[in-house]
């Protein structure tokens, strides 16, 4: 849980008493040209080189938890080489290969993207400056340090007017520890993998002590439309809280884990391991990380945790989507229903087109269908990039495709007809409206002009009249690389604090519905047989007093028991044991009283309060895991319906679906399982 362990030894030196440990990150994903390491087992006059060269110098004794620890610089570009000597013996007794790569990145995620927009002159400082223009086409700048403090004249947050002496305005704050410190923060803002990021701890420079508690708090933004081809000019959150840096919690957030920036989380996943390893090498390792952030921050807790475990050791997504997908399916639905119903669907009342919609209000049809615009072509382009340089299908069919699937093409890959990335959209086959038929809230004749008249999308994310048909190896890339979120992997192995403010009944519309919760719990539940290490807190519109604080708490705890169990039992068994005695899914009345009750899709006195609505494809008879892209076929069987059809319905009924309707009860086409995680591209 604390960092990465490698183990590298020459020789049959499996045996060899002396190990290299890679501490602030994997081995062979390093990146800055250093790398903070650990050597156990060497005798008193051991020499240590890189690339041989001595660097012995370079490490320290008892710190970290191991014998020596050095923060090891001057690695080259690609392949080097750490050894361990003995005094007498000509050859190493033990060695590491350690891969550097630019701190521009990349590391894991592939070809860059192109376009890329530098924002560094809008980014604003503590202190209310910018960092200026970018030093190169990476968008790099000069790392800044500015220290604020916590006043006691109202509790404003001012700049440090001094290194030399503290004000005698400065606030103390007692941290999660006990200690009682001066509240002032080192904030500490920079680049990495062309991101901007910021970290922020207590520390007095005076005293040089810092009131840092050894946990990491890394923050996840929300967002996705227009978050492509640019860096970004924000965090999506502040730098200085009470619950949080003021609690002694060291808080970490970068530019492009914001996915208003940066709607993709493989790149998210690489730069926090990159900050995070920045981290390490300046502060220490800490006892463990954990992340928060809700709707798109949710996605990159969710999928970082599952596909790239190790580098979270527990989450707190709220306003969740299981990933970016499942959002994309709903709003892709959404849309076509709300063309729908503009125009041939204008007979519906406004209850039928809610049924067949299954949302909770019309208004999150009408309210939400623009949010499909993230699957267009030409639809979310940042305002900054010139037109010359954006996708035409006639007047520049090479420029900048704005959207979700060619922002993560080397994910899903590139189709080498268009040159444009495979999309996985799909909805030949579903029969939207069969619960509301069923349930006699529409009639046959609504029910086949739904879905006779639909449609779906084109390969520019353009609404068409003929269904959409996913490209089969998208379909595979989306499961094999997790696109869509298994629930298994690294997902095991995590506390998951799940906080759902409830949203259903919003009566402007809104996309953070509660129904994806379940489906993230279902996943968990079919890939591991429990949901033992997920926890599941709803809330109305408004989160409790004091909620933050509990949430931080609670996970503080579950964290730290688990640090403390040095069972050999397996790590799922160990996390439910660790879980806090006082945490259980619970809802909050508006008043904040708090019932313990076990949140499920239906029933309750929790969903008396809070009621669960299905997805459009639940109500076209999906499951609630929301897992399946496309659907496997099979021939129209009238048993399926409650409903009567006249003859001409039938055979209008089967000229709708000349192929097929959906079969649930089948894996989608192409659905697997994860192909492994830590995956490079």
């Amino acid at each position: 849980m604390k960092h990465f362990v490698f183990l590298l030894c020459s020789m049959a030196a499996v045996a060899a008493p002396v190990q290299i440990t890679s501490i602030s990150t994997r081995a062979d994903m390093v990146s800055g040209g250093d790398v903070l390491l650990g050597v156990d087992g060497a005798e008193p006059g051991a020499l240590i080189k890189l690339n041989g060269a001595d660097v012995t110098s370079m490490f320290r004794t008892g710190a970290e938890g191991h014998a020596l620890t050095g923060l090891v610089t001057g690695l080259k570009p690609g392949r080097n080489v750490l050894q361990v000597f003995a005094a007498d013996r000509p050859a190493p007794v033990s060695e590491l290969e350690i891969i550097n790569h630019p701190i521009e990145g990349p590391v894991f995620s592939g070809p860059q993207e192109q376009p890329f927009l530098c924002e560094t002159e809008k980014f604003k400082l503590p202190d209310g400056t910018t960092l200026g223009p970018p030093l190169d086409a990476n968008c790099s700048v000069k790392t800044v340090v500015q220290y604020v403090y916590r006043s006691t004249e109202g509790g404003a947050v001012k700049p440090l007017p001094s290194l030399e002496a503290l004000p005698p305005d400065v606030a103390t704050t007692t941290t999660s520890l006990g200690r009682s410190v001066p509240y002032v923060v080192r904030i500490e803002t920079g680049t990495i993998n062309r991101a901007i990021y910021q970290i922020a701890i207590l520390h007095d420079p005076v005293s040089q002590s810092s009131g840092w508690n050894k946990r990491l708090l890394y923050s996840f933004g929300g967002g996705c439309p227009g978050g492509w081809n640019k860096q970004g000019s924000s965090l999506g959150t502040v730098a200085v809280t009470d619950s949080i840096v003021g609690k002694g919690y060291a808080s970490a957030t970068s530019t492009l884990n914001v996915f208003g920036n940066n709607c993709q989380d493989i790149t998210a996943a690489e730069t926090m391991m990159m900050v995070k390893e920045h981290f390490i090498e300046t502060y220490g390792a800490p006892l463990f990380t954990f992340g928060r952030g809700g709707s798109g921050g949710s996605y990159q807790q969710i999928q970082i945790a599952g596909n790239y475990p190790g580098l979270l050791d527990g989450i707190i997504p709220s306003a969740t989507f299981p990933d970016v997908q499942a959002t994309i399916q709903f709003l892709a639905d959404i849309q076509l229903l709300d063309r729908y119903y503009k125009n041939s669907g204008k007979t519906l009342t406004d209850e039928q087109q809610r049924a067949i919609a299954g949302v909770g209000t019309l208004q999150s049809v009408a309210g939400t269908a623009a949010g499909a615009k993230r699957i267009q072509a030409t639809g979310g382009c940042p305002a900054d990039l010139p037109r010359a340089e954006r996708y035409d299908p006639r007047t520049n069919p090479r420029g900048a495709r704005c959207n979700v699937y060619d922002h993560t093409i080397n994910a899903y890959g590139r189709d080498p007809e268009t040159g444009f990335a495979r999309r996985p959209v799909d909805n030949t086959g579903v029969q939207y409206g069969l619960a509301a038929l069923n349930e006699g809230v529409i009639t046959t004749a609504q029910f086949l002009a739904l879905n006779e008249a639909i449609g779906g999308y084109d390969a520019d994310g353009n609404m068409v009249e003929a269904r959409a048909v996913a490209d089969p190896l998208a379909l595979r890339a989306a499961y094999e690389t997790g696109r869509i979120t298994s629930g298994g992997a690294g997902l095991a192995n995590v506390p998951i604090m799940d906080v759902r403010g409830y949203q259903d009944a919003d009566p402007k519309g809104n996309v953070h519905l509660k129904y994806h919760s379940y489906s993230f719990r279902e996943r968990l539940r079919k890939a591991n047989g429990t949901i033992a290490n997920e926890v599941m807190l709803v809330h109305g519109t408004k989160s409790p007093r004091g909620f933050d604080a509990f949430q931080f708490a609670m996970m503080d705890e579950w964290l730290t028991n688990l640090s403390n169990d040095n069972s050999a039992d397996p790590a799922p068994a160990k996390v439910a044991r660790a879980k806090p005695a006082e945490l259980a899914d619970t809802c909050y009345t508006a008043s904040g009283e708090r019932i313990a009750e076990t949140q499920t899709f239906s029933g309750g006195e929790c969903n008396r309060l809070y009621p669960t609505f299905p997805s459009p494809r639940m109500g076209a008879g999906g499951p609630v895991t929301n897992d399946i892209l496309k659907c496997q076929l099979k021939p129209v069987d009238l048993a399926d319906y409650r409903a009567t059809f006249t003859e001409d319905e039938k055979e209008k009924l089967r000229a709708i679906f000349p192929n097929g309707v959906c079969d649930w009860s089948r894996s989608g086409v192409e659905q697997r399982p994860l192909a492994g995680t830590w995956r490079s591209y």
